[in-house]
């Protein structure tokens, strides 16, 4: 799978319009069976369940959330031909193209991930790219609380806020380093 995720990320790095990236997204997602979504949600609810409580109580429907509706979302807009109506550009393409570098580089040993099978962070690396830079929303859902208290918010200026934003900076695989959210004021 190491060396799809190279092929995958490595062709994507020239798309400029956001009508070819989600079609070329939701392709690579197409390809995933409902076996293979079975196993991710089983690797994830692995990862939740080594989460301390409560915190892991509260995460869990973000997850959920950020893996599998985010997939049905992406697969629902193809069906409904919203694709084939964006006129848009991938507003940030210098940011887009180290996005797709940074997911086909990406080595689990590099950061400490607990993700350990290729298959399943190729997917969260997928769904995330869609929503990052072809819909403009955060890497994480708005709401989904991280350690200490915060959490990713929408505002009413129509941008999205986060105050973890940009603590991440030394986790090179981040997506949180790819995240249209803007820094917020950490209280």
């Amino acid at each position: 799978m190491a060396e799809k995720d190279l092929q995958i990320f490595a062709s994507l790095i020239e798309v400029a319009s956001k009508a070819e990236l989600a079609g070329r997204l939701f392709d690579e997602l197409a390809g995933y069976s409902v076996f293979d979504l079975q196993a991710i949600s089983a690797n994830l609810e692995r990862e939740i369940a080594a989460l301390p409580s409560p915190y892991r109580e509260r995460v869990r429907p973000y997850f959920i959330e950020q893996f599998f509706l985010r997939y049905s979302c992406i697969m629902a807009l193809r069906e409904q031909g919203v694709f084939a109506k964006m006129r848009e550009p991938v507003k940030d393409r210098a940011l887009f193209r180290d996005y797709c570098r940074i997911a086909a580089g990406f080595r689990p040993e590099d950061e400490g991930f607990s993700w350990n099978e290729p298959f399943h962070r190729h997917f969260y690396y997928v769904v995330s790219a869609f929503f990052m830079f072809v819909l403009d929303e955060p890497g994480h859902p708005v709401g989904m609380p991280f350690p200490g208290g915060f959490k990713v918010n929408k505002r009413e200026d129509g941008f999205y806020y986060c105050p973890i934003r940009d603590k991440e900076k030394d986790v090179v695989y981040s997506i949180c380093n790819f995240c249209p959210a803007k820094q917020d004021v950490v209280p």
